[in-house]
């Protein structure tokens, strides 16, 4: 097969290049040439570009399936799609399980739960966005979900009956950019009491980025179309759990003391960014967001590596990163909301 990326150079993208390889497909990427230097991807073909306004670089090419990794913006996805109409058989959309409206049914599959929409002001907003700017900052997080669906549905529009929309949970693994996974890979690897939010027993959900990467690139292969999340089982695996398999493989000496939502909001402690793969319990509408049924994803074939091998791939792979974390909390932070968890519970 023929592969076009369209992105390609940052964290799933590079797991794609590798997956399509690996089944030995050419692969080609087009992209702006700006996160990588020709040496990190040698040997794969790459095509420099803006997906606004130089897509007709791809004119008189052919490939059998176009996997888009970076669309943000419907107008995006609505230039690359219609651009490429006549000249692939597929167009695979990396979407997002945040284009569901809330979360607060557990197991929900892709039929089960509303999308998320716009309100009237944020269109307001997203009509001044320059077209071919960047989606950043507050408004990515606002609008994220909602223009995710409106992405979905521009390349289905472009390209009816020959669409693959995936929705992915949390991808996590080597080139993780976000570090939400990896932040408790490193933490517990560096052993010592471990602060870890709320209650151990908590299911967690996430998918490696190896597995998500293969599991495209097969389902290009027999030419799927439809809409499927793509994620880790629900109800698989606790934090606890998880914790405790990331002391075991890294062998350190970790111990974790689980502080309660109650101090964890009264000290200001901000889940998913300072504690990752945390929610409030408490909050009804975020009860099912690590819980997505994927029963349809595995009828296909999707299939997941051992945990332990997620855990092993990330901690060598963020050893040779220099840059500090981009998730969790400082040491200082953490000693200090520890000294206060038990001097509370004297």
């Amino acid at each position: 097969m023929k592969l076009l990326i369209i992105g390609g150079t940052k964290f799933l993208g590079r797991h794609l290049i590798d997956a399509g390889a690996a089944r030995g497909h050419e692969v080609t990427l087009f992209n702006r040439g700006t996160q990588y230097s020709e040496d990190a991807l040698f040997g794969i073909e790459q095509i420099h570009g803006d997906r606004h306004k130089d897509l007709e670089s791809l004119a008189g090419r052919r490939f059998d399936a176009a996997i888009d990794t970076c669309g943000y913006l419907p107008q995006s996805v609505a230039a690359s799609a219609e651009a490429l109409r006549d000249a692939v058989d597929q167009y695979i959309f990396v979407s997002s399980i945040s284009v569901y409206a809330n979360f607060r049914e557990v197991n929900a599959d892709e039929a089960a739960a509303p999308l998320a929409e716009l309100t009237g002001e944020q269109r307001e907003r997203f009509a001044q966005i320059d077209p071919q700017g960047e989606l950043t900052g507050p408004v990515l997080g606002e609008m994220y979900g909602a223009l995710k669906v409106l992405c979905e549905r521009a390349a289905e529009e472009a390209m009816p009956g020959r669409t693959l929309v995936v929705r992915p949970g949390l991808i996590v693994g080597e080139y993780d950019w976000t570090d939400r996974f990896t932040y408790w890979v490193m933490r517990a690897a560096r052993g010592g009491e471990v602060l870890a939010p709320g209650s151990p027993d908590r299911f967690v959900q996430f998918i490696d980025a190896r597995d998500l990467a293969a599991w495209i690139v097969k389902m290009a292969e027999a030419g799927e179309n439809g809409i499927y999340n793509a994620t880790g089982k629900p109800f698989d695996l606790t934090f606890g759990a998880l914790l405790e398999e990331i002391k075991a493989v890294t062998e350190s000496d970790a111990r974790f003391t689980w502080a309660s939502e109650e101090f964890l909001t009264a000290e200001s402690v901000a889940p998913w960014s300072e504690m990752p793969l945390y929610l409030h319990e408490s909050d009804v509408d975020w009860q099912g967001f690590l819980s997505a049924n994927v029963d349809r994803a595995i009828a296909k074939g999707l299939e997941f590596r051992r945990l332990s091998e997620t855990i092993l791939e990330t901690l060598n792979w963020r050893k040779g990163v220099k840059d500090d974390l981009k998730a969790g909390i400082s040491a200082e932070r953490e000693a200090e909301l520890l000294e206060q968890w038990h001097a509370r519970r004297q």
